[in-house]
This record gives structure tokens, C-alpha cells and sequence, in this order.
């Protein structure tokens, strides 16, 4: 029967996230079981695009790239899937109408990575961003209001920002392996061989414009969603706040991390102000 590939479909989409993410794991699991699934399905569809650009150096990315995407979209116009992830993802896809474009707008971001290491204006960057996080954001926010269109317009600006947070965090976090394993470079006029306190610190201080930006949509999310979501904005802040703290010339030469105790910290503080209403 498909409810027993569709329930195998859904595990492995779980099974892809919490081997990938501890912390995005960890925060998920702070979501309402109600939701919690169709979460876990749509990281894992994003992680296995972002897999095929990042990683598979051995094979040909390309064709690999684009035989995903060719079973991408007949999953979504079939709605059905051998592929357990992308099975899982169209599931969720439907349930909640997603808008299809924002899933070409993140294909196209990802297709981007193939061929493309630097980003040297703010157009070609927010562009990027735009479809490699903001639309993600917007497509776990289309599941976190159950598909309701106008709290989905209320919370969108918010839900991109907050996307777009994560992503600008991950990239500084990230930049030793970007630049010498993936020749990128996404931050536009950063100069990262010669990445300095001041060019470190204007990074900063734009990624806390879009993490206040989206703290305001966190306070107005169904409670099935709140707890989860703050409790991934708590893990990236702090992350951010210890990166603020990192000498430039550290940050470039080592992948900074939130230690196990400290992510398992922010959890019982983030529960403790929810459960207070702190926020």
C-alpha cells in the first residue's frame, strides 16, 4: 500500500535531517507533532539539492543536478515519487500549496552553485539569498500557518528575513570551507583572504537587522510553530554573538561552533521563556 512508502518516505526525510543538522534537528523536534513531518520532508529536499552541488566532486553535478530536477518536477505533477525524499516533499508540497515558484526560485539558486563562486554586487547576492534561504523560510512558514494565505502574507517579510539570517550566519561560520574546498566567495565587497574587523563587524550588524527583523514574525507564529522556531533563532543568535566575539583571522581559519552543552542550554532557557511568555 503507498501509506507504507509514504510513512518510509517521511522517515527518510527525518533520518536526512538529523543526520545532517543537530541543531536544526534539535529545534525541530521542539515543533507540534502535527507539523513536525512535513518540516523534516522539506529539509530534506533542500538538503539533498544542496548536497549534489556541495559535495558529489567526484561525479558529474551537473547531470546528476539535473536528473533531480527532472524528478522533481514530474513528483510534483504526479504526486508520487520512487524517490523516498523527494516523495515526502511533494506530499507536503500539496498539502500546504506551496507556491511553485518558490521551489524553482531555490533550484535556481542552487544551480548557481555549480558554476558560479563569486558575488560581487548586492543584486547578484540578495538574489542568491533570496532563493537558497528566504524561500525556504517561506515554505516551512506556508506549513507553520496550515496554509492559511493571509497569516502567510502577514508573516512573509518576516519569515525571509529570518531565512535570510540563518543563511548570512551559516556563510560567516562557514567561510574557511566555502573559500578554500568550494572556491565561493558570497558576501559582495568582502575581500574574505583579507577579511578584517571591520568588514567582519558591518556582516554582523546586517545579519541582526534581519534577525530582529524576524524575531517580530517569531511572536505572531501559531504555538504549534513558536517554540521550535525560537528555539532556532536562540541557536543561531548565539552562534552569531560567538562569532562577533572570533578574531577574523580565527574565523578564516577554523569552522566555528555552539558546543553540545551550550545548544542543550539555550533549549532549557528557550523553553523556561516560552513557557513564561519572555519572549
Amino acid at each position: 500500500m503507498k501509506v507504507i512508502f509514504d510513512h518510509i518516505s517521511f522517515e527518510c526525510s527525518k533520518i536526512v535531517t538529523q543526520s545532517y543538522s543537530t541543531s536544526f534537528s534539535l529545534a525541530t523536534k521542539m515543533l507540534s507533532s502535527s507539523i513536525r513531518s512535513d518540516i523534516y520532508n522539506i529539509y530534506g529536499f533542500v538538503r539533498c539539492a544542496d548536497e549534489i552541488v556541495d559535495a558529489f566532486h567526484d561525479y558529474d553535478k551537473e547531470s546528476l543536478f539535473n536528473k533531480f530536477e527532472e524528478d522533481l518536477e514530474a513528483s510534483l505533477k504526479d504526486h508520487i515519487s520512487l524517490n523516498p525524499i523527494l516523495n515526502a516533499f511533494q506530499h507536503t508540497y500539496h498539502k500546504y500549496k506551496i507556491p511553485h515558484h518558490l521551489v524553482l526560485s531555490f533550484m535556481k539558486s542552487m544551480r548557481m552553485d555549480l558554476k558560479k563562486s563569486v558575488y560581487s554586487t548586492e543584486a547578484e547576492f540578495k538574489e542568491y539569498i533570496y532563493g537558497s534561504a528566504d524561500v525556504v523560510g517561506l515554505m516551512c512558514l506556508r506549513v507553520f500557518v496550515k496554509g492559511d494565505d493571509e497569516r502567510y502574507e502577514a508573516l512573509k517579510d518576516s519569515a525571509m528575513a529570518l531565512g535570510s539570517a540563518f543563511q548570512k550566519v551559516n556563510f560567516l561560520r562557514d567561510l574557511k570551507a566555502d573559500h578554500e574546498h568550494l572556491n565561493r566567495s558570497y558576501f559582495p565587497n568582502t575581500n574574505l583572504q583579507e577579511l578584517d574587523e571591520t568588514s567582519k563587524l558591518r556582516i554582523v550588524e546586517e545579519i541582526k537587522e534581519d534577525f530582529k527583523m524576524g524575531y517580530d514574525g517569531i511572536v505572531q507564529l501559531p504555538n504549534e510553530a513558536k517554540f521550535g522556531v525560537y528555539t532556532a533563532y536562540k541557536y543561531y543568535y548565539k552562534l552569531l554573538n560567538k562569532l562577533q566575539k572570533t578574531p577574523s583571522m580565527e574565523i578564516k581559519n577554523a569552522r566555528i561552533r555552539v558546543p553540545n552543552y551550550q545548544k542543550f542550554g539555550l533549549l532549557a532557557k528557550s523553553y523556561v521563556n516560552y513557557k513564561l511568555n519572555l519572549y
